[in-house]
């Protein structure tokens, strides 16, 4: 009896999206149910700013087998407790969105409410809700060690990621594919053949005609694939998240290397700030309808840290997402499948998230079925949109209205479903928890509170509770995250022990 024939996997474009897609086909598929090539050419750059993650890409690497001390090494990688929003309410705010907790839940009850019945009365002996997040302290004051694994421990109320040269990484993940078979062809696509079931074949410049069962387009913003050869419609989110474009350059590291990335809000849109080893990333992030792109280049030169390493590059881009992802046997992974600013470090999520339901719905006999690729499309949309959301908020939760950009942004018409879930924390302090979805109640907390969207009641169980004894629960969170960050090591000190190994 002869074996069934491998399902031939075409990935067009390399960069962070195509890799990521090829090691995990090659680690899951290659050389048993499946032959992977990836069609790449090195004449297109990448985009290569996506150097920010939040802690599910430990879980993509620890899946792969990738060990921790050897990608940091590779990588140029730092490590990652939160995202500093700067001058977001109003001009000289500074708040931290955690990878970990606020405090516990006492009896049930979640804890930013009983810190709620504690502060209420404005008593500035109250520890700030920010004290109550071990993440942020140890931020706030440089230092960094793994998690804990008892969960008893404060210190096992957080979690990490990593902020790394998206180059390197995309290098990284290239060997680990090539070494499990994935085959590379260089080449630029010149042409796409189609049939009923979708695309047929590709065709490089060099006349090289490349056959598939399955097409992943990785192509980036020029969606070669979804959009080029199968027009997929697009949803245009530019109303919402005006920012269509951002200056990218490279600065010399200043001081220590911080566990954190920073956002920084300027007159038309943000400034990042991303600290690797061997440089900070930076760029700004501006809506050309309310600045001029060369303005924002100074603005961005004149705030920058160290020394620019080169010159700054321009890119524009229109925030939404295809209306279908997966058409036929093409699948879009990545900026061809959508793009959502990167406020919050999400794109390579997104990424490792469509990959993630890839493999989850590939099909194990070589035929591609509509009720996957509908369960697919159902999934990636919905995550989109409860990302847009959280995004949004970040615009819309202001108070600032010193340019005409963040007078748009807090009057604006806002998505419904971001009305319901700003209206119910507003009332009653209520925090939309999800089965499935990125961002936990803890991330809406920290925007929340960050940005002075306060709640008008507290938990009718915890306001007959003694304002005392609400106040004697924060201060001993307090106490014992600042005890778990005093004990860690600096973020320098980790790095520089993982260097050495």
């Amino acid at each position: 009896m002869s074996a069934a024939p491998k399902t031939r996997i075409v990935i067009v474009g390399g960069g962070t999206a195509g890799w990521m897609t090829a090691a995990t086909l090659a680690m899951s598929f290659a050389g048993r149910t499946a032959d992977v090539t990836l069609v790449e050419s090195d004449e297109i750059g990448t985009i290569g700013v996506g150097e920010a993650t939040v802690p599910h890409i430990r879980f993509f690497n620890q899946r792969l087998g990738i060990e921790e001390a050897d990608f940091v090494r590779r990588t140029n990688a730092t490590f990652k407790l939160g995202i500093e929003f700067r001058d977001w309410a109003r001009i000289g705010d500074s708040y931290i969105h955690p990878f970990g907790d606020f405090g516990h839940d006492i009896a049930g009850l979640p804890f930013h409410q009983h810190w709620l019945h504690a502060a209420r009365n404005g008593d500035e002996d109250v520890p700030s809700l920010e004290a109550c997040s071990l993440p942020i302290v140890a931020a706030r004051t440089n230092r960094f060690a793994p998690p804990l694994n008892d969960p008893r421990a404060v210190g096992s109320t957080y979690s990490y990621a990593y902020q790394f040269d998206s180059t390197l990484y995309a290098a990284y993940l290239r060997d680990y594919a090539e070494a499990r078979g994935v085959v590379r062809i260089e080449g630029r696509v010149d042409a796409v053949e189609q049939h009923a079931g979708g695309i047929a074949a590709v065709r490089l410049a060099n006349h090289t005609r490349i056959e598939g069962d399955v097409f992943v387009d990785c192509s980036g913003f020029r969606a070669l694939l979804i959009k080029g050869a199968l027009q997929a419609g697009h949803e245009d989110w530019s109303h919402w998240l005006p920012c269509d474009a951002a200056w990218a350059v490279p600065s010399a590291n200043v001081g220590p290397l911080t566990p954190y990335t920073r956002a920084t809000a300027r007159e038309a849109g943000w400034q990042w700030r991303i600290p690797l080893q061997h440089r900070t990333g930076n760029g700004h992030v501006f809506s050309t309808r309310f600045t001029d792109p060369e303005r924002a280049r100074e603005i961005l030169l004149a705030n920058l840290e160290g020394e620019a390493l080169a010159e700054p590059r321009m890119l524009r881009f229109r925030t939404g997402r295809r209306t279908r992802q997966w058409i036929g046997n093409c699948i879009a992974i990545g900026l061809s499948a959508g793009f959502l600013e990167p406020l919050e470090s999400t794109s390579i999520h997104l990424i490792q998230l469509a990959i993630g339901k890839l493999v989850e719905l590939f099909p194990t006999d070589g035929m591609l079925d509509t009720a996957d690729a509908a369960e697919f499309n159902r999934a990636m949309a919905l995550e989109y949109d409860r990302v847009r959301d959280f995004l949004v908020l970040h615009y819309c939760a202001t108070e600032r209205d010193d340019t005409p950009f963040w007078r748009h942004m807090r009057t604006m018409d806002l998505p419904p479903s971001l009305t319901e879930k700003i209206a119910g924390f507003r009332d009653r302090g209520i925090v939309a928890s999800y089965r499935e979805g990125m961002f936990l109640p803890a991330s809406w907390l920290a925007v929340y509170y960050g940005q002075r969207i306060v709640p008008e009641r507290v938990n009718p169980l915890i306001a007959d509770l003694p304002v005392a004894e609400s106040r004697a629960r924060v201060a001993a969170v307090a106490a014992a995250c600042r005890a778990a960050a005093d004990a860690m090591p600096s973020h320098d000190d980790h790095l520089a022990r993982i260097r050495t190994a």
